[in-house]
């Protein structure tokens, strides 16, 4: 089990919750039937599904590029796997979900890049433009059935991937950002397990920012 999802599954069962690990690619449909299948074998339905999988530095050739110099099949994987792969998560999460009578949420993992041109990220802003436009459309496809769907749209987090970015470019990199610092992980969570609650009932089709006030400039 990768050193992540470790800790994740760890961090569940020390606060008394029965983690259930199933590993899949999202673009492989018979994986993400079998994640769904195995699921709900586990714990009896699907209630919340919060689709997360998603790339942004590989291949190295999509990034600070502009859109007529990337490479076919670089534009090709981040799309399969950040938009296609979001789609294919949720056709069969919303199969199993209507099957139980509705009253279920999704989450979608977007991006400031969903809301916001990048430049230098052609691909990664367009599949996550595309994940908004799906969150919004599916949400009104499925309002009726009572699944809600919405967005979380994080700006830069501290996270392994950014950390080494942001420490070299110093506080020049945080210009843009109104609070003047990373979000944390746990923030984005945060606001993930609002939009999964019954909290937020009445909220569907949103795309929430939670960016430290980038998008708000």
């Amino acid at each position: 089990m990768p050193r992540v999802e470790k800790k994740a599954v760890e961090v569940i069962a020390a606060l008394g919750g029965e983690p259930v690990f199933f590993c899949m690619d999202v673009t492989d449909d018979e994986q993400v039937a079998a994640a769904i299948d195995n699921c709900v074998r586990a714990f009896g339905r699907l209630d919340g599904a919060f689709n997360n999988a998603g790339i942004s530095t590989e291949p190295a050739s999509v990034l600070h590029q502009k859109a007529g110099e990337i490479a076919e099949n670089a534009w090709e994987l981040v799309l399969a796997v950040n938009l296609t792969g979001v789609w294919r998560c949720m056709r069969h999460q919303l199969r199993q979900m209507l099957a139980q009578g509705g009253g279920a949420s999704i989450v979608n993992n977007a991006s400031i890049a969903g809301l916001v041109g990048l430049k230098g990220h052609a691909a990664y802003a367009a599949s996550k433009h595309g994940v908004v436009g799906l969150t919004r459309s599916a949400a009104a496809d499925y309002a009726r059935s009572g699944i809600r769907v919405n967005a979380v749209c994080p700006g830069f987090v501290a996270t392994p991937m950014t950390q080494p970015v942001f420490d070299e470019a110093g506080d020049k990199g945080l210009e843009g950002v109104p609070l003047r610092r990373l979000g944390t992980p746990e923030e984005i969570a945060e606001a993930v397990v609002w939009l999964l609650s019954d909290r937020a009932s009445f909220i569907t089709g949103s795309a929430m920012a939670a960016d430290g006030g980038y998008t708000s400039l």
